[in-house]
Parts: C-alpha cells; sequence; structure tokens
C-alpha cells in the first residue's frame, strides 16, 4: 500500500542496502523520510517513487552492483532471465502513432489496456502521469522506462511489460536534450519486481547494443528476439547482441 510506513530495517531489506547506507541516506538528505517523536518511518509510496528515479540515474558500476543484490533478493520467476516472462511479440507495437507526450502515456496504457490485464485504466493512466510530472523516465539512448508513481497489488492482472516504438521523435525530457522513440511501460504487481526489472533494463541499455536494433529492427518479433538476446549478453557481460534472425545489424 502506497501510504504503509517502513523502519529503517525494513527499507533496507526492501531496497537490498545495508542499514548504514539506509541511515547514511537519511543524514545527506537524500531520501525521502519522516520523524515521528524522535523515530525514522519511512512512506512506501514515497520509497518507490524515490528509488525508481534513483535506479534510472546510477552509473553502470552502481547500477550492476544494485542489480546483484536485486537478483539475489527478487526470485518471482523460475529463472534469472525476465525478458520472456514479462513481454510477447504481441506487447509491442513498433508502429505507434503518438506525437506527443500526453499522447504517448494515453496510447501506452490504451496498449496495455488492450492485453485486458488492467484492472482501471483511468487509474493506471493518471498514476503514470503523475510519475511523468514528477520526472521524466526519459534516458539517453531515446528510450523512456514508464511506470506509475506508486504500485498497487490489484492494479494488474499478474505482472508485463509493453513496448511502442513512435513513428516521430518526441521530446520526452531526456537528460541529454535528445528525442525518444522507444517507451517501455512497466505493469509490475509486485515493488521489489519492479524495481529489479528497472535495473534490468537500465543495465541491458548501458551493457549492450540493444537498443540500436529496437531503433531499427523491422517488425515486432524482431524486436522481441533483440530484447532477449540483450538480457542473455547483459547476464553474460557481454556488449554486442547477436543479430536476431531476419534482421541485418546496423
Amino acid at each position: 500500500m502506497p501510504y504503509r510506513t517502513l523502519t529503517v530495517e525494513e527499507v533496507a531489506d526492501y531496497l537490498h542496502l545495508p542499514a548504514v547506507d539506509i541511515e547514511r541516506l537519511v543524514k545527506s538528505g537524500e531520501i525521502p523520510y519522516q520523524n515521528r517523536g524522535g523515530r525514522l518511518v519511512f512512506i512506501r509510496g514515497d520509497l518507490d517513487a524515490w528509488a525508481s528515479q534513483r535506479i534510472l540515474g546510477l552509473p553502470e558500476r552502481r547500477l550492476e552492483d544494485y542489480h546483484q543484490r536485486s537478483t539475489r533478493g527478487t526470485r518471482v520467476f523460475d529463472g534469472d532471465a525476465l525478458i520472456p516472462e514479462l513481454i510477447t511479440p504481441a506487447f509491442i507495437n513498433p508502429e505507434l502513432a503518438s506525437k506527443t507526450r500526453r499522447s504517448v502515456i494515453h496510447d501506452m496504457v490504451a496498449f496495455a489496456e488492450s492485453t485486458g490485464r488492467v484492472m482501471d485504466p483511468v487509474e493506471f493512466r493518471e498514476s503514470v502521469e503523475a510519475r511523468e510530472d514528477l520526472c521524466s523516465t526519459a534516458l539517453p539512448g531515446g528510450f523512456a522506462l514508464m511506470h506509475c508513481r506508486s504500485h498497487q497489488p490489484y492494479r494488474f492482472d499478474g505482472s508485463f511489460m509493453m513496448l511502442g516504438r513512435t513513428c516521430q521523435d518526441i521530446m520526452y525530457g531526456s537528460p541529454d536534450g535528445r528525442p525518444t522513440r522507444l517507451f517501455f511501460l512497466l505493469c509490475c504487481q509486485d515493488e521489489r519486481l519492479h524495481l529489479h526489472t528497472l535495473a534490468r533494463m537500465a543495465l541491458m541499455a548501458q551493457r549492450t547494443d540493444v537498443l540500436d536494433y529496437l531503433h531499427g529492427a523491422s517488425d515486432a518479433q524482431s524486436m522481441y528476439d533483440a530484447m532477449v538476446a540483450a538480457e542473455q549478453a547483459a547476464l553474460a557481460g557481454r556488449k554486442r547482441v547477436e543479430s536476431p534472425a531476419g534482421d541485418e545489424e546496423n
């Protein structure tokens, strides 16, 4: 629940960090918290938004360290691979017609709704908009990792992910000032899975050349194949993604 309060120890367990690191973040004012009668408490909803943004901004070495810890602490699926569990070619639209920041949110939420796995599309869209209003989820490389402002277990029927590639560039607030065309929409029931998926996707983008493939792939199947190959490459520490069948290397 977004308004549930957590202790220092619970936050440390949730974020896969030592308690001393949480205390250091409190002292430096880097993490949202409240002091209630001399007792530190953390609001789950505020913490979710803070953690998501922090993960998106981590440099590769620190991102890899967090990813390793979250891999050990997040075992929702049988194996280490997340991509085949969260997305299928049917969840990828390589010709998204969106032209603006607001319309791409609307279109991606509608795309997710078409799966029949979104319980309340209006509430979902409002939460995604609230998250983007807080700070853009766009990253260098022309992609964005869109997600909710806070997480509710009843919002989705299972955890999944959507991907839309717009037909034209959209100025979405990337820190490098460049436009965005690849829009991932993370739809996770479990908060830990959400943070782990964010770390996995960011690591794939930093470690491999998957974004080049996704920008140039001819169809949804090729984009899916590139993501599966990129995840395997990232987990193995390889930079190059083997060219998916049917697509030439970029």
